[in-house]
């Protein structure tokens, strides 16, 4: 088994993967896992990822099959986020998810990401297991709205998080969460919680002018009104799916 950074040609395999994987692994309806797919993984989406400098898109190859993907990405400076990782079902069980994750870590490393996080929804068994045995720990969650349903994504972080700090807004303290980061056009979001456990999500704190910017639009957008950093949807937004 190898792995290596994927190829265009690689497309309708890692479509695949991701089917199978998506039906094992998450309670998902029919139709969410085809929308989820023709958004993710279609011939546009997956042609962005790989002409991207900031995302890593690696596949597993056994007997010039791909059986497994990881896509990540690198939020802020030194945040590696692992987004996805897919393995087959019928190659589940031979460590390939294990070299996988090493190589991601590797190749977010080379650009200069100091620590990885790794999301997964809470219903997944088997992804949070998996962190938990990586030496993750739980840092935080959210709920995400999938093909008109809600569900719980919990973020993992590989050491404790270093603190949230407290902010004034409104004549109200909420806390940023330095360690929970999204790209954003200029540069890094930072997750707000309205308390300091990180279980009420308030909003984004923009790293370019450190001001909070908690509006987002229908198509899961938020733009900062200050700078106009921006950040888009990059998993589980509504829209996508």
């Amino acid at each position: 088994m190898s792995i290596r950074r994927a190829a265009s040609a690689d497309k309708p395999a890692i479509r695949d993967v991701a089917r199978r994987s998506l039906q094992a692994s998450y309670s998902l309806g029919p139709h969410a896992i085809t929308s989820a797919i023709e958004e993710w993984y279609g011939e546009e989406r997956l042609d962005e990822t790989l002409s991207d400098d900031g995302r890593v898109l690696l596949v597993a190859v056994e007997d010039e099959q791909v059986v497994g993907f990881s896509e990540s990405t690198l939020a802020g400076t030194e945040i590696g986020t692992l987004l996805w990782l897919h393995v087959d079902p019928a190659y589940r069980g031979h460590g390939i998810a294990s070299e996988l994750f090493e190589a991601t870590r590797t190749e977010l490393e080379s650009l200069g990401a100091e620590r990885i996080h790794g999301r997964v929804l809470s219903d997944n068994a088997d992804g949070n297991a998996f962190y938990r045995s990586k030496g993750f720990e739980p840092a935080g969650e959210e709920s995400v709205e999938i093909d008109g349903r809600t569900y719980v994504e919990r973020r993992y972080v590989e050491t404790s998080p270093s603190g949230r700090e407290p902010i004034e807004t409104d004549g109200t303290t909420v806390f940023v969460d330095h360690d929970a980061t999204e790209n954003g056009s200029v540069d890094a979001f930072h997750v707000v919680y309205r308390d300091q456990a990180g279980g009420d999500p308030y909003g984004y704190y923009c790293a370019n002018c450190s001001t909070l910017a908690n509006a987002m639009d229908a198509m899961g957008r938020i733009e900062c009104d200050n700078c106009g950093n921006a950040r888009k949807p990059t998993r589980w937004d509504a829209a996508y799916l």
